[in-house]
This record gives C-alpha cells, structure tokens and sequence, in this order.
C-alpha cells in the first residue's frame, strides 16, 4: 500500500486507531485526526503525544477533511458524524480501521494475527516483547499500551514499528473484521460469548484458523480447541491436558506475578512471569506456541517473557494509601472479569469492584452471563458497584442498564449497588474502604477509568471523603 497518501483518522485516540496512526505517520505516511474525546477537553496528554509525533489534529467537526484525504472511520461510526458527512460532500474516500489494518498485515512477509474473546492485548504484547528482546525487530500493533516499550518520548506506546517484515498484531471479531486479516500464524486464545451468537463466533475463528500456515490454539478451551481439525499445522497449548504441544505445569502464583514450568516433548523449561493470573500463564503459553511458530527456541522465548512488564490496564496497581490498594483493570466481559476475580481471590482482601460497563449493547446480549459471573466471582464479603455504562454520545437503545445487573447480583446473594454515575460510586468506595481491601476499578473503551483509579488513591492519602 501507498505512504504517499494523507490518512485522516476520525477518533484518533481510541485504542485501535491510535497505534494504526502511529505505525503508518512511523513509515512515512501524512497523517492527522479529530477525536470527540479532544472536543471534549478530555485525555490532553494522549493528544499532546500525538501532536509531537507531527500528527495534526483538529475538532471533529469535518473541518480538518480535505480532498486528496483517505478518512479512516471504525465499523461503528455513525454518517451523522461531522467528519464523515464532509467526506462525503467532498467525494473523500472512507476507508473501515480494519480494512487499513489488514492491508499492512496481509503485505507484510510474516505475519502473526492474535485472536480470541479475551487476552488478545496481553498475547499481542508478549509475543512483540520477546520478538523484539531475541532481536527479530517486529512491527507490533496492539490494542493496550505495552509497558516494556513505554519512554518518556513514547508514552503512548501501543504500536512498535520493526524493519524485519515481522507483523504481530491484534485482530478483532467484534465487528467481523477478523475475515479481513490472512495470518501466516494464528494465535486463537478462547472463545466465549461476547460481541455475537456463538455460532457466529464459531465460524469466523474457524476460518481464520483455516487460513494460517500454523494456528497456535488453546486446548484447555473446549470451543478453541474443536477448531484444530480446520488447521494446516497446529501448535496446541494448555494447563489441563497433558497431550497439548506446549503443557504449562508446576504453577505459583505470587501476588505481583506466577512462575510456571511449559514442557515441549523432552524439554522443560522455567518461565517466571511479572504479571500474575493463571489466565497470564495460558496467554503466556500461546506467546510461546506463536515463537515457536516463528523458529525462536522455546528456551530463548522463555528466557525473554521473563521480561515482560505487562500492559497498561490488566490487572494494574494504580497506588496504595491507608492500607488500600487500588487495582486498575480492563475487564469488561464475563470471560475477563471472572479471570481477574479468580486471580485477586488467590490472595486474601476483600474486594471492593467498581465495573463500568462498556456499552448497553453489550449489557443487554451478555445480561445473565454478567450476573453469573459477579455471583460466582465474588466473595461473601465483597462489594460491586456499578455506575450506568460509558455513553459519549450518539444512538443507543437501552432496555438493559446497571441496575438490572446489581438485581440479580443482589439476587444471587451477593452485595452489589447500581449507582448514577461514577462520581457516586467513587465516594462510596471511599466510605467503604478499609486497611487490608483491594479496590478494583473494571471497564473498557473508557481511558478516564485510570483517572478515576488514580484519583482514589489521592483521596485514600489525603483521608478526606465526600458523603457517600
């Protein structure tokens, strides 16, 4: 594809467009933006990054469109929007976030293409951080920024550019874009409902399997695993069955991390991770089964994961004060969430979740799975709270909202509280909140979340507290 063209992106700083901008203005691309997150005199620092990587970026309000552009808009966007309307008027072309993503991917010599209903950013950012640390120099795009790649001049770092033809990146099912993307390797982590049916999910993740030279798939996953008859070569991995290529044994968690052991025929080999959570030993494995698939000895691979920092948002201490530590955390669906209540659970405190959901859409679709999963998830002690979900703007039906989730929470026996919005729920974490509890703030699609998660720890420190 052409770096000579003008790519405009309409909402620039959200997670999948970011690093895309990132990687094309990186390779020679001009490159500029609008975001209604800018508009709104949110995430200045997120903007301030993207202005000093030469990216131009204006109100979205069709003003920065030019003839000669490409607008680059996500599946989602609505034709209502400012920028889009101008496209149109002025016979700019648009172009879908995914379509772009899956030219660069597609062209690219070697490509590994991360997929499932949940850990995809964690695998994207493994897999780019020991490719990178055994010196393959890959290109990296992933949804969540990477910490081992964070510098003062690059705060923002969710997108790597390499020059070894190396392409790792994140791709999505959530919108169907995964039938765009044709991997030489296929990481497939799980499948479990979230966006669409599960037949839906079946059949996409089948054929991305299909199309790869080696799929990487999780055998403890019964969904995953049913989809290796439809690969060429597959690496298969896991923690449950010992016939799985890569068999993950001997684990320890440890409050800031989890050592395992991953066996590979006659060979055993230690990994020591800095990220805790069962759920990180089996994203680890697929990082494995993907280096493996990539020609890097599984020694080399295990040696470098040690190093790896984690990603902004998973399972994140964004401080302590008075005794209370405040976790910061992108769980959003049911398959998260229960991953990240299974790993604070490993230790003792109660929990105090605040979960802001990511959407209506996605209350409504996963209502009962999000209500077994809190009643489930949750301890005796601990407490949910939850504000209304993340809203923006633009059209949405809302048949579902928080409160019919913390009924049936409350239902199931479990202390839960739907509240009006986040300011409530943070005062009420702060007049719950005791020496030895752990706060989780959970959501996605929301980057103000770590504001939130930060400020709690402030008024933690300052032991001063609005009424709850």
């Amino acid at each position: 594809m052409s770096m000579d063209r003008h790519y405009f992106f309409c909402g620039i700083g959200g997670s999948g467009m970011l690093p895309l901008a990132l990687i094309l203005r990186a390779r020679g691309a001009a490159v500029s933006g609008s975001d209604r997150a800018l508009d709104q005199g949110r995430l200045g620092e997120k903007f301030g990054y993207l202005r000093a990587q030469g990216i131009a970026l204006h109100p979205q309000d069709g003003s920065g469109v030019r003839p000669g552009m490409t607008v680059v808009i996500s599946a989602a966007v609505e034709s209502t929007v400012p920028d889009v309307a101008a496209a149109r008027r002025l016979g700019v072309p648009l172009m879908i976030r995914a379509e772009l993503l899956a030219q660069l991917f597609n062209a690219a010599p070697r490509s590994i293409g991360v997929a499932g209903t949940s850990g995809k950013s964690t695998t994207t950012g493994m897999i780019g951080w020991l490719l990178s640390a055994t010196g393959r120099d890959p290109t990296v795009m992933n949804g969540a920024v990477m910490k081992n790649f964070v510098t003062p001049q690059a705060l923002f770092a969710s997108a790597l550019v390499g020059a070894s033809g190396l392409f790792v990146s994140e791709v999505d099912e959530s919108d169907g874009s995964i039938a765009r993307y044709d991997p030489k390797i296929a990481v497939l982590n799980n499948i479990a409902l979230d966006h669409k049916s599960m037949d839906e999910l079946r059949a996409l993740f089948a054929a991305f399997v299909a199309k790869a030279e080696v799929a990487v798939i999780n055998r403890d996953n019964a969904e995953s695993a049913a989809l290796r008859g439809q690969a060429r070569r597959a690496i298969t991995y896991g923690l449950e069955d010992p016939a799985a290529d890569l068999f993950g044994g001997r684990v320890v968690p440890a409050p800031d991390g989890i050592s395992f052991e991953v066996r590979e025929g006659g060979t055993t080999v230690a990994v020591a991770l800095k990220v805790p959570g069962r759920h990180n030993v089996a994203n680890a494995l697929a990082a494995l089964g993907a280096a493996r698939a990539a020609g890097v000895p599984l020694s080399e691979a295990a040696q470098a994961l040690g190093g790896f920092a984690g990603v902004k948002r998973r399972m994140e201490v964004a401080g302590r004060a008075r005794g209370v530590t405040v976790i910061d955390d992108f769980a959003h669906n049911p398959d998260k969430i229960a991953a990240s209540l299974a790993t604070l659970h490993d230790f003792p405190g109660r929990l105090l979740v605040m979960f802001q959901p990511h959407g209506y859409g996605p209350l409504k679709l996963m209502k009962n799975a999000f209500i077994d999963g809190f009643v489930r998830g949750l301890g005796a002690d601990d407490v949910l709270l939850m504000p209304e979900p993340v809203y923006f703007g633009g059209t949405v039906e809302r048949s579902v909202s928080s409160g019919d989730i913390v009924a049936g929470v409350t239902a199931g026996g479990r202390a839960a509280f739907a509240l009006p919005d986040r300011a409530a729920c943070g005062d009420k974490l702060i007049a719950l909140a005791r020496p030895g509890d752990r706060i989780v703030v959970m959501g996605a699609r929301d980057d103000t979340l770590s504001h939130f998660a930060a400020e709690l720890v402030a008024r933690l420190a300052s032991a001063t507290a609005s009424p709850s």
